[in-house]
């Protein structure tokens, strides 16, 4: 008779172990796979917003060499001419480097020609994406023409950039000073962490 008792107290003991540890395994299993989830999605979070923060500073940087370079180009006048000339083609790479010349000769040619003290400033900058292209023909200016292939060989990365500046010329043997408004679309080339102008497009 104690035999039975003593095999019927040790049963009894077993199921009340696995009524006792049976949902408390359970429950750690679920708390400890929550608790991973919710590193991994800390983790996920804090990575987007560091590759954001680093974006937004990015473009800053682009925003601000597009500025600078432009400010150059607008403040141009008789007495500068030649110096300002230099600064922007030492900031200048590809295409808009080797045929420098060229493309700011019209700008050079106004100022020579009317022989003016000009005083411009920057008036806005933004970087164009593929999200909102510039309208067509039909709607103004055209789409921003794909980016110098032979650049990809030495840049890691080319963007976009469209400024607005103004600046007030005061012409020699003219009473009213003149206002040109500039609307240009330049493209900012990274090599190894320099920010240089790749292209120089006037939009009208």
């Amino acid at each position: 008779m104690r035999e039975e008792l003593t095999d019927e107290h040790v049963d009894a003991d077993e199921s009340t172990d696995d009524r006792v540890f049976t949902p408390f395994g359970v429950a750690s299993a679920v708390l400890a796979a929550l608790a991973v989830a919710a590193v991994v999605l800390a983790v996920v979070i804090w990575t987007g917003h560091r590759e954001d923060s680093a974006e937004r500073a990015y473009q800053t940087r682009v925003l601000e060499a597009a500025a600078d370079w432009t400010g150059v180009l607008v403040n141009m006048n008789k007495d500068t001419v030649d110096a300002s000339m230099q600064r922007l083609h030492e900031n200048t790479i590809g295409e808009l480097n080797a045929d420098f010349d060229s493309a700011v000769e019209p700008y050079r040619q106004l100022v020579d020609r009317l022989q003016t003290r000009t005083t411009g400033q920057v008036d806005s900058v933004s970087i164009e994406t593929l999200h909102h292209p510039a309208p067509g023909p039909d709607g103004g200016s055209a789409p921003a023409p794909p980016p110098d292939p032979q650049l990809s060989a030495f840049t890691s990365r080319t963007d976009s950039v469209l400024v607005v500046a103004t600046s007030i010329s005061e012409n020699a043997g003219s009473k009213e000073p003149q206002t040109v408004r500039w609307t240009l679309r330049l493209d900012v080339s990274d090599v190894d962490g320099k920010l240089m102008i790749s292209r120089l497009e006037p939009i009208r």
